[in-house]
């Protein structure tokens, strides 16, 4: 049964709330996570059998963005599930199924989790099905999870947060960045974004951060997808 979106405070028009933060970082990252695990089958289907080292290039993105999902996800159950309940009481059953949603993601990132390793070290094609089982089970949960918060949740966030809230978000997520994957993970959420990341860099990056991207950022970046997508 699809999701019916409720007010935040019995106000069933909408009309009466206030905007109190900004949450379209929410729909931002969940485009790198539909870009990047929706590609995932190809990469790993483009691997030959026996080739570890390209293995081992595609294993370690999908890692990456398993640990960035991870990240997201905890953010949320520890930072905003309370909040909402606590602030916005009539959004708590969208905010319980958000939560059986996670519980049931977790099973498929363990899932991808647990087979990466055998495929990365040894590139062979038994090892892949593994990996690409458990990406077919991550891409069927994002397509329910996803445009759900963005319907029911995000909305609601941005009636009840303070911008310190949503702050605290991007934040957890940013400490959980690989080491050494700052730019791959920025380009990858670059490359995801409708209009390649221009406006996303306005907003989020400082004019020196800008300038290290465009100098340093963007070429590595680009060796390493070349290296990705073969």
């Amino acid at each position: 049964m699809p999701a019916t979106a409720l007010p935040a405070s019995g106000d069933p028009s909408g009309a009466n709330r206030t905007r109190t933060c900004d949450a379209r970082g929410m729909a931002e990252i969940h485009r790198m996570f539909r870009a990047g695990f929706g590609e995932g089958p190809a990469l790993v289907g483009g691997v030959a059998d026996s080739d570890a080292a390209q293995a081992e290039i595609v294993g370690d993105y999908l890692a990456m963005l398993s640990v960035g999902l991870h990240a997201h996800h905890e953010g949320e159950d520890t930072l905003l599930w309370d909040r909402l309940e606590n602030r916005a009481p009539s959004c708590t059953a969208h905010v319980e199924r958000m939560k059986q949603q996670h519980a049931e993601m977790l099973v498929h990132l363990a899932k991808l989790d647990a087979s990466l390793p055998a495929w990365r070290a040894g590139g062979r094609a038994t090892d892949a099905a593994s990996v690409t089982t458990a990406l077919a089970g991550i891409n069927a949960a994002l397509a329910v999870h996803l445009p759900d918060e963005e319907t029911n949740i995000v909305p609601v966030m941005e009636t009840v947060l303070a911008p310190r809230d949503v702050d605290a978000l991007a934040e957890h997520g940013r400490r959980a960045t690989p080491k050494g994957k700052v730019f791959i993970q920025l380009g990858t959420i670059l490359d995801a974004q409708p209009d390649g990341g221009a406006e996303w860099q306005r907003e989020h990056l400082q004019a020196p951060l800008r300038l290290i991207w465009r100098v340093v950022g963007k070429q590595r970046y680009e060796r390493y997808r070349a290296a990705l997508v073969r």
